[in-house]
């Protein structure tokens, strides 16, 4: 593995929610709750809609309950600052805040930051699962896919830690949880798993360990060389690939795209600013996700991998796969013998998208796409998310379908991909 600076690492890590997303400002948006929280529309009865994003912030004391008690006092745990900000620490290092949850306790919407400053003041099913479950119901979701919300399980943090033992107890501990979140919500919420990737061999026996406890998927960054771990170009991830190509279990790429969108913004702007063209670019940044993976002759090695394209959103995908279909012909004549397919064929064969906000993707573009390669999210309960006015949303933009297409979108896409057995 090549060596990465753990000061670099972990600043990487306290960075994963800028602290400007937690200060004075923003703007309430008053939701008329009452209206907007009557569960399923009629149009899509019969249909459980899998809303294949959203985050669950962990709990304070996730990692100090449940560690051996030798490793207790080397554990994360919350600490509120003098600033009035809730962040996780280990040890006298911070390591970055809880997350993001723009939804306030009242059901009302924090625009123009990241999230309120303590769980307290933030809507309890951010972090809690009964009340995550009445508020999936109030939207009409049968079931949620779910992802970290905090950087205290990324590999940045845990690397620089200089501590395998503690690292691997963290991620552990974390994949212990998921699968409790999973039991206690009655097989409706599947929190994704981590993995100590930065170690193939423990990277390769907590992945089978994932498995066996039903977890259905694993989140991993699309370039782990930025860590100092060798790229899924090399055979260090071949055992892994091969565990999950073996099993079905896909991949989730959650807008973690090759590209760095906060390179890409100019300097001198405000938080508001730069965060508007960041969460835009890192949605259109999957393409070289996508790109990556088409090229690298991986799909062919491994016939069965599927990969999602998180919160990556739908309607850059006809550009970005007619651009690598003309690269292919253009700039890949020695790739003839390695790579078997076109990448039309590549994405329908391996590929997931999602959407949430958009309109003209959804109304226009969902056939080109493909109706079997496209889910539905909603980024609850995170900047940006659909909220409120979900089921409003949907029968707009899939109004124009088939019953049929309408549940392969919101159903049964989900359902394949993630092993659910809807």
């Amino acid at each position: 593995m090549a060596e990465s600076d753990p000061v670099e690492l972990a600043q990487a890590a306290r960075k994963y929610w800028s602290a400007e997303g937690y200060t004075a400002g923003g703007v309430i948006r008053e939701v008329d709750y009452a209206t907007q929280s009557g569960g399923l529309d009629p149009s899509l009865a019969g249909i459980k809609i899998v809303d294949t994003d959203t985050h669950i912030t962990e709990a304070p004391d996730l990692f100090t309950s449940r560690a051996p008690a030798a490793l207790k006092a080397k554990m994360p745990y919350v600490r509120l600052d003098a600033d009035g900000v809730e962040r996780w620490y280990i040890g006298d290092r911070n390591c970055g805040t809880l997350g993001g949850n723009v939804i306030r306790a009242d059901n009302n919407k924090l625009l123009g930051r990241l999230a309120f400053p303590t769980l307290e003041e933030a809507h309890p099913g951010g972090h809690l699962v009964p009340e995550r479950l009445r508020a999936m119901d109030d939207m009409g979701i049968y079931a949620q896919i779910c992802f970290q919300n905090s950087g205290i399980t990324q590999a940045g943090t845990l690397m620089s830690l200089g501590d395998p033992e503690v690292a691997l107890t963290i991620i552990k501990v974390y994949n212990d949880a998921s699968a409790e979140i999973q039991a206690q919500s009655g097989q409706r919420m599947f929190n994704m798993a981590h993995l100590p990737f930065w170690n193939q061999r423990e990277m390769e026996l907590e992945a089978r360990r994932c498995i066996d406890m039903g977890l259905k998927g694993f989140v991993l960054p699309d370039t782990p060389e930025r860590v100092g771990v060798p790229s899924f170009n090399y055979d260090y991830w071949t055992g892994f690939l091969e565990l999950c190509d073996a099993t079905g279990t896909p991949l989730n790429f959650h807008l973690n795209s090759a590209v760095d969108p906060n390179t890409l913004t100019w300097e001198g702007f405000g938080f508001e600013q730069t965060l508007s063209v960041v969460a835009t670019m890192f949605s259109i940044g999957n393409a070289a996700t996508l790109g990556n993976w088409m090229v690298s002759g991986r799909l062919d090695r491994h016939p069965n991998l599927k990969i999602g394209l998180i919160e990556s959103g739908m309607g850059w995908v006809p550009f970005a796969v007619e651009a690598l279909e003309h690269q292919f012909q253009e700039m890949l004549p020695s790739k003839r013998d390695v790579l078997k397919k076109q990448p039309w064929d590549y994405f329908r064969d391996h590929f997931m998208c999602t959407f949430w906000f958009e309109k003209v993707a959804p109304k226009l573009l969902l056939e080109t796409i493909g109706v079997d390669n496209v889910m539905f999210e909603t980024d609850f309960p995170h900047p940006t998310s659909l909220y409120p006015g979900v089921q409003a949303h949907l029968v707009d933009v899939l109004g124009g379908y088939d019953y049929a297409i309408k549940k392969k979108v919101l159903q049964d896409n989900a359902s394949r991909f993630y092993n659910l057995g809807l």
